[in-house]
């Protein structure tokens, strides 16, 4: 089954790296190149491709802007937001927005391919990078919940702290290793935590824990 892939991103010569990478990939192919959001949507309507790769700055449209209308649609298009080093105040946006995968540039083009595939697939993905500066940049949010105000109910105990890890951006295998329990046990409460919580993927559980108060930036 090939993946269908629409670019966004209002430099060409990003678009063009990414394109050069997935031209050779027998499983994954380009639909679609958007400059600004407002493309973007217009090109995930027309051509309903599996993944956006969304550039969250862009001239007119914005990539969250982008995302929140893309993810509010009947589309089954699951995005991933490219991001820089400079862009840290947009992560949380960005993930509130749908998206279900936050990348950096820097991270090698490969990677990027790697991380369409995961997304295909129907799972969710942050870089580790990224989910630091996540939980930095939400515990200086002054509009942030204070912690606990999100209730979560319907959880077990254990359910509860597999969240908790699920927050701090620990993949099954880490999350099994600090549990001592195997990461098939850990993919099963994951996908209990989906369902009691109605959660898209793994980054609305990211969320949640946040909200929740279960994740505090490192002092």
């Amino acid at each position: 089954m090939t993946i269908r892939v629409v670019l966004a991103d209002d430099q060409p010569l990003v678009r063009a790296a990414l394109q050069m990478v997935i031209t050779d990939t027998p499983d994954v192919e380009i639909v679609g190149e958007a400059g600004n959001g407002t493309e973007a949507i217009q090109l995930t309507e027309s051509q309903q491709p599996d993944i956006v790769v969304m550039d969250i700055r862009m001239p007119g449209m914005d990539g969250i802007e982008a995302t929140r209308l893309i993810t509010a649609s009947r589309s089954t298009a699951r995005v991933i937001m490219l991001t820089t080093f400079d862009d840290d105040d947009y992560v949380y946006d960005a993930l509130r927005a749908g998206a279900s995968g936050f990348l950096v540039k820097d991270m090698a083009l490969e990677d990027i391919l790697a991380a369409i595939r995961v997304v295909a697939a129907g799972d969710a993905l942050i870089a580790p990078s990224v989910t630091r500066r996540l939980i930095h940049e939400f515990a200086g949010r002054p509009e942030q919940p204070a912690p606990g105000k999100r209730v979560v109910e319907g959880i077990t105990e254990r359910e509860h702290e597999v969240l908790a890890l699920v927050g701090r951006g620990m993949s099954n295998a880490e999350i099994a290793a600090e549990l001592f329990i195997s990461a098939a046990t850990v993919k099963t409460y994951v996908t209990r935590l989906l369902a009691k919580l109605d959660a898209r993927d793994r980054v609305q559980l990211v969320i949640i824990a946040y909200e929740a108060g279960l994740v505090t930036a490192p002092r």
